[in-house]
């Protein structure tokens, strides 16, 4: 089995630094601002600006309220995927799953969702992603054996350990993980860099080709196993649409999980008596996971396609509108959560809408949570009296920022 290509990524690349920095803006707290636009007009009818910062003559319409967000995101027929398609299957292959509509949806979901079967999960938990997080967790724990022990945590956790987790649950071997890290960040980035995210992508379907024959020859117990090997109606998968799933399990694997775990230790760290009750009540992990990716979404919008003229929240909108669902705004609706800016893990839980609704609800949705709630558990467990490191927090200036994608720009810790 070949490795990965060596050209297809740069030595030199801050691979951590190009995914602080993807974001349009040090946005710290987009929230105000969304909810008087949610308060003003639930459904806003706009023109594009292009990224010259020119104004297009394409119409677009904002989304801002929970129930008119989750009405666009649940109607498959009136609000196409196709645009994300067009989006992403630059870099992601032709059979893109989250841009793709009914009947074509429906088929290619029911195949790949065998990786997500519960009795997989439960494995997963306790073969793959424990191990890994105490792998990582390993490399910075022994600091504090001496006494107080320091490390940060977005650099040395949350963006290391994810993107692990994809890797070996693909089948992955462990020696190109490394390298299958770099390929996952030129593609997911590849609007910060398109020569490079394009390269990549097809540095990457070149590795993925090798893993895939070897998986049909000798079949194991991976996804990639799993996917060349299931049927529907008689019906499997072709090489091209299990490629373009791997490819789009990596902003899966390296991106959002690992800006969810970031955002979810920001709240418990900056709400030190949350932080203790989960510490003393392991039961409350459950739901300071949901009022995490609650609270800060680590995307925060969506793009749909009007194929018909209709009318949204007494809008009309033309066909051919592209529609955008504002996932921050809807999950800080103040109609459905009291205090919504505040990060409460006592709250009562409501359904957040941060794994979309309808029939694009995240099928990775279990092993995000499963990722999150380990790395936090296995924290608290390693690292007594785990803490900010304030001197280092004030110096590093840490928060959470970003405009469409959220997630802590650093988390400096100590212990002992």
């Amino acid at each position: 089995m070949s490795a990965i290509a060596a050209d297809a990524f740069d030595d030199s690349f801050d691979a951590m630094g190009q995914f602080t920095n993807t974001v349009a803006g040090d946005v710290r707290n987009p929230y105000p601002v969304l909810a008087e636009r949610r308060r003003a007009a639930p459904v806003d009818m706009t023109t594009e600006i292009n990224f010259d910062g020119t104004v297009s003559d394409r119409p677009v319409c904002n989304v801002y309220s929970y129930d008119l967000v989750a009405q666009v995101l649940r109607d498959n027929v009136t609000y196409s995927s196709g645009v994300i398609r067009e989006l992403m299957e630059l870099v992601m292959g032709p059979f893109v799953l989250v841009g793709m509509d009914e009947p074509e949806h429906k088929r290619h979901r029911s195949l790949v969702s065998v990786a997500f079967r519960h009795k997989s999960l439960v494995r997963w938990e306790a073969d793959v992603i424990e191990p890994i997080v105490h792998e990582v967790v390993d490399s910075f724990a022994e600091r504090g054996k001496a006494g107080r022990g320091t490390a940060e945590l977005v650099r040395e956790l949350t963006y290391r350990f994810p993107v692990q987790v994809i890797a070996e649950l693909l089948g992955i071997p462990h020696q190109d993980h490394a390298q299958f890290h770099d390929m996952a960040v030129w593609v997911v980035n590849v609007a910060a860099n398109p020569e490079k995210g394009i390269a990549a992508s097809q540095a990457l379907r070149e590795y993925l080709t090798d893993v895939v024959e070897a998986k049909r020859a000798k079949p194991g117990d991976d996804v990639i196993s799993l996917l060349v090997q299931e049927e529907l109606d008689g019906e499997v998968l072709a090489d091209e649409e299990i490629f373009s799933f791997l490819r789009l399990l990596l902003p899966a694997g390296a991106e959002t999980t690992y800006r969810a775990t970031g955002s979810l230790l920001y709240g418990l760290l900056t709400n030190p008596d949350q932080l203790d009750a989960l510490n003393a009540d392991r039961s409350l992990m459950a739901q300071a996971v949901e009022e995490s990716i609650r609270w800060e979404s680590p995307l925060l919008i969506t793009s749909r396609g009007a194929t018909v003229d209709t009318e949204l929240g007494g809008v009309h909108i033309p066909a051919g509108t592209q529609v955008v669902p504002n996932i921050g705004a809807a999950n800080h609706d103040d109609t459905r959560w009291d205090h919504p800016d505040d990060f409460d893990l006592f709250r009562p839980v409501v359904p957040h809408i941060s794994f979309g609704v309808g029939p694009h609800m995240c099928l990775g949705m279990h092993l995000a949570r499963m990722e999150m709630a380990t790395a936090v558990g296995v924290l608290l467990d390693r690292l007594p009296g785990l803490r900010p490191d304030r001197d280092a927090w004030g110096r590093d200036d840490a928060h959470i920022h970003g405009e469409r994608f959220r997630s802590p720009t650093s988390l400096p810790v100590t212990w002992g």
